[in-house]
């Protein structure tokens, strides 16, 4: 019996051998016959050599990228002083989208799909990865300064401070509402979460706490040859919450994992974790059923672009599914939205503390603006995909080094202190909430006037 468990053994072994050999070989070919491939490329040159060409290029990737934002964008700082986020950073203003030929808002949404499509007049096209050929995960100034071991030596985040939500953010928990902000204004790392949390959390939460705070290896961030960080010392890998930083975003970004070819795949937005406990779909567009099914996703896939070869390689850590997925879906449910003072406890407005404004902004978006058919109280979200169709609106094209195409569909996210996380969009392509309010005239075609879009804006302000 013993022997023959042996062969078994021996008969499987063999068949990953062979297939692993397979895979390579496959590999290689395709990169012979420069045809796509569903598995990244071999390296096997130095790491000085990879690392020289890189920081060698890096000033004209940075300075071809900055020239695609500016040909979109206007990138000025202009914010609202008088509305800020939980810890004071004011939010930024718009629309920042810059229309072609001397066309206005109003002109732009009175035209139909069919004719912006025409004159290639759409202003919120798909948003390209900072190097669409490499990808990979990018991290803002802020949180590089905080955590150097985030930074690439590649290429640097594209977008401007005051786009990006305030750094760190304030963390809210829904079993201790009396405490407010439980992060005390401090980012949350493996080296302070325990004198934060201890009493706070029971046992099993603060394990899950700690694993989310925990540094793994992934694909840009790790000890083998075709990493893109200088260190391969103790101090490598990134951790759940270098991304969900403090349970909420610091909006960083990657390149989706399973779509190929690379030039095919979309730019993600880190999305926020704040009310997960009401959520049913997770993922911009990968519509997980579960915070588990997602907290495991995130380790065994999304950390290395959907490639399980390369993950071996790289080290993955295959979380154990009964105790540490489970510890740590369990502190991300008590996870909560900011206070929302002009709410009452329906979500909707309190008109006796709202501005004229803002009750305007309330009707619209319960009325001809139909957000709320998918963006429903009290937390404002269906918990549905769905597909907006916006390559009504534009040619199919190469830009950026990415194929601007078909979107397909996204779920819809919760708005409940939706000022609190710019950008806006699964790729962040809407800067700021003008931006939002606009592109939704445009795709849904409302047919807003200019007042009707401020009423707006104000509304979603407050929730």
């Amino acid at each position: 019996m013993k022997r023959s468990k042996l062969r078994v053994l021996v008969a499987v072994a063999g068949a990953l051998s062979v297939t692993a050999i397979l895979i390579v070989t496959e590999v290689a070919r395709a990169q012979q016959q420069q045809r796509p491939s569903s598995f990244s490329p071999v390296i096997e040159e130095p790491f000085d050599t990879v690392r020289a060409r890189d920081k060698a290029a890096k000033p004209r990737v940075m300075a071809e990228h900055q020239r695609l934002l500016e040909d979109r964008y206007d990138l000025s700082r202009r914010v609202d002083e008088s509305v800020r986020m939980t810890r004071g950073k004011p939010i930024p203003v718009g629309p920042t989208a810059k229309l072609k030929g001397g066309m206005t808002w109003d002109q732009l949404g009175r035209m139909t799909p069919e004719a912006i499509k025409a004159q290639d007049a759409f202003p919120y096209l798909p948003l390209p990865h900072v190097s669409h050929p490499v990808g990979g995960m990018v991290f803002p100034q802020a949180e590089i300064k905080l955590l150097p071991r985030v930074e690439r030596f590649d290429m640097d985040f594209d977008l401007p401070d005051h786009f990006l939500p305030e750094f760190p953010p304030a963390m809210f928990l829904t079993s201790r509402k009396d405490l407010g902000d439980v992060s005390k204004g401090q980012l949350i790392t493996v080296n302070n979460f325990y004198e934060l949390f201890n009493g706070i959390l029971n046992p099993k939460q603060l394990e899950g706490l700690r694993l989310l705070v925990t540094q793994f290896p992934q694909q840009q961030f790790n000890a083998t040859d075709d990493r893109k960080t200088e260190r391969a010392d103790g101090m490598l890998g990134v951790a759940c919450f270098d991304c969900h930083v403090n349970g909420h975003t610091s909006a960083a970004f990657h390149l989706v994992g399973d779509i190929r070819p690379q030039e095919n795949r979309r730019r993600i937005e880190t999305t926020s974790l704040r009310g997960l406990f009401i959520q049913r779909l997770f993922g911009s567009q990968r519509a997980l059923k579960t915070v588990e099914d997602f907290t495991e996703f995130e380790q065994r896939a999304a950390y290395f672009d959907g490639d399980i070869v390369l993950a071996t390689k790289k080290g993955v850590n295959i979380l154990e599914r009964a105790s540490q997925v489970h510890f740590m879906s369990e502190f991300q449910a008590l996870l909560d939205f900011p206070p929302a003072p002009k709410l009452n406890v329906m979500g909707r407005l309190d008109r006796s503390k709202a501005t004229q404004s803002e009750i305007r902004g309330e009707d619209l978006f319960f009325g001809k603006a139909n957000c709320s058919v998918c963006h429903t109280p009290p937390f404002y979200t269906d918990n549905l995909m769905h597909d907006l169709a916006v390559e009504r609106f534009y040619k199919p094209r190469m830009e950026g080094g990415m194929m601007i195409t078909a979107q397909g569909a996204i779920k819809t996210f919760p708005l409940r202190g939706i000022k609190e996380s710019p950008p806006y969009l699964h790729d962040g392509r809407l800067l700021t909430l003008e931006d939002t309010v606009e592109f939704f005239n445009l795709v849904l075609e409302l047919k807003l006037t200019a007042q009707e879009k401020k009423d707006l804006v104000a509304f979603m302000r407050v929730l």
